[in-house]
């Protein structure tokens, strides 16, 4: 798959967009000099603070980029369930001597997406994708139009299909391994831990559903698993934990640390931080409020903004927010662009093996 429209990117490993401050213009710029694709998250950033971030990373590198952003949010958010959750956090909000968000949040919940799109419109990148729905098709011609492709994040063959009849230049099919949010076009808390595929099983049934370029995400930490991906009809694959631990990351330390700690021995998907499915490392906080929280995004996510600030703050990992991917052992804090060619290597050895297992047995 052409990632840009000016040719192929040298290795087909893309940098997921993080947001939150992980996929910062570092970690972008410098997956890009390596050969892969970097993104930038537009998610929880002003237009502005997002355009800023494009000018430094192509002060950086003048290589293809992405940037990433989440689509408006109009299912309906029950008001009394969102207060229900505020008093259920009134002892965390004592214990790190915060507010919870005392003004009203239940209004606009488009994170400023009509703007972000007006300034790639007038201002293009290479690469834009879209996450917790699908845009209108005018939205992904007008961007056609401009010199950008576009990739639409889908978790099911039906969100797939629904992205190749809007215009999507590609999907990004992401599994129940992948850490941060699941990027569903609906939220459906009925389907709450039973709809999630793995990612190599969605893969293989997205290729046969549409015709669009794949870009494979979930778990993925090694270039072994690339390669599995690729066989089974992705034309590239994108990693977020895996870049989580890189130095160049904007991630906090205590969520890098807490990637390879023994103290962290597995991942679920919670509503406990966002009131979105989310998969992350199981803490204190997820132990204690997953239960309980309600099935409103983004409105959760701002009433607890302020109890993660204070964790991080505190040093107090058991407090934040840990997205991570069910890969997350296998992480590694090398640099970035060093990271790239590690990934590289490792596809071309797996490939260099089927291919020498294929040949024994055709002899």
């Amino acid at each position: 798959m052409s990632l840009a429209p000016n040719g192929h990117s040298p290795h087909p490993i893309v940098q997921a967009p993080m947001a939150g401050g992980a996929s910062c213009p570092p970690l972008a710029a410098a997956v890009c000099e390596a050969g892969g694709v970097g993104y930038l998250a537009g998610g929880y950033k002003t237009a502005d603070g997002m355009y800023q971030e494009i000018k430094q990373v192509r002060a950086l590198t003048r290589r293809p980029f992405g940037v990433n952003l989440f689509l408006p949010q109009t299912g309906y958010v029950d008001p009394a369930a969102v207060e229900t959750y505020r008093g259920h956090l009134a002892g965390e909000a004592g214990w790190y001597g915060v507010s919870l968000a005392a003004e009203d949040i239940i209004g606009t919940c488009d994170d400023g997406y009509d703007a972000k799109l007006a300034i790639l419109l007038e201002d293009p990148v290479p690469v834009v994708s879209f996450t917790f729905g699908c845009p209108v098709p005018s939205a992904l011609a007008a961007l056609r139009r401009a010199g950008t492709r576009t990739v639409v994040t889908v978790t099911s063959v039906d969100e797939a299909r629904a992205a190749q009849e809007a215009g999507a230049d590609a999907v990004c099919v992401q599994g129940a391994e992948a850490g941060g949010h699941q990027g569903t076009h609906r939220d459906d808390p009925q389907a709450d831990g039973t709809a999630a595929v793995g990612v190599l099983a969605l893969v293989t049934q997205v290729r046969e559903a549409v015709a669009l370029p794949i870009i494979a995400a979930g778990g993925v930490m090694r270039g072994s698993q690339i390669a599995a991906l690729l066989a089974a009809g992705a034309e590239a694959a994108q990693l977020g934990t895996a870049f989580l631990a890189c130095p160049e990351s904007g991630a906090h330390p205590l969520h890098k640390k807490a990637l390879t700690d023994p103290l962290f021995v597995r991942t679920e998907l919670t509503r406990a931080f966002s009131g979105r499915p989310a998969r992350g490392l199981v803490n204190r906080f997820v132990r204690e409020h997953g239960p309980y929280a309600p099935a409103a995004y983004p409105q959760i996510h701002h009433i607890t903004s302020g109890l993660r600030k204070a964790a991080a703050a505190a040093g107090d990992p058991q407090g934040m927010a840990l997205w991570a991917g069910q890969g997350h052992r296998l992480a590694r804090p090398l640099p970035a662009g060093q990271l790239v060619e590690v990934l590289a290597a490792e596809l071309a050895a797996a490939r260099s093996a089927l291919t020498t297992t294929q040949m024994r047995s055709a002899s």
